[in-house]
């Protein structure tokens, strides 16, 4: 018997989040922080973000609240993972707006962050946030796919994707980011 591609797809994700949770916790990180300022020091927003991936450095507090997961890195690429669950919902009974916009955030401006250069670091001044679909406690598992359109001196614009393992868009977003010396 064959599984179906979203059960795969599933299998896949909670296998890489497994693996990139026990890499973090075997190398001594897996608690929320604020990195000390000499452990970034002299370091670019990739390899800032690779220690925090690979638990050389505490994730934010923010991460742990929204029970949020960095699974994936490259140059100009983030991917996040998170489950809706009913601490997310609003009084309607749907999930919160702030969910979306929140996870959104974490892969714009990561995304962003990987293309800077050491000394530089980034703020979001600006989201533009559309919700396409509902997510909610049975949706399981999205993921977050934020990628850099452009990173200059002062400005860095990316976009991003929530998803589902069957590929269905749940929100997308763009943003830009201000620019400044760390």
């Amino acid at each position: 018997m064959h599984e179906n591609p979203v059960e795969t797809t599933l299998k896949a994700w909670q296998a890489q989040l497994e693996h990139v949770r026990a890499r973090r916790l075997a190398r001594g990180g897996g608690q929320a922080g604020l990195a000390d300022p000499a452990q970034v020091q002299g370091k670019t927003g990739l390899e800032i973000m690779t220690a925090l991936l690979e638990g050389e450095l505490p994730h934010p507090h923010m991460a742990d609240t929204f029970d949020c997961e960095l699974v994936e890195l490259g140059d100009g690429h983030a991917v996040f993972q998170a489950t809706p669950q009913l601490k997310h919902y609003n009084p309607l009974g749907s999930v919160h707006g702030g969910w979306y916009a929140t996870l959104l955030d974490f892969g714009l401006g990561c995304a962003v962050q990987t293309k800077l250069p050491a000394g530089r670091s980034y703020t979001t001044s600006q989201i533009n946030l559309h919700i396409v679909r509902s997510a909610g406690i049975k949706t399981g598992p999205l993921r977050c796919v934020g990628s850099a359109l452009h990173v200059g001196r002062t400005v860095g614009t990316a976009e991003a994707r929530i998803v589902g393992p069957d590929g269905k868009l749940y929100a997308h977003a763009t943003t830009t980011c201000a620019i400044f010396e760390r």
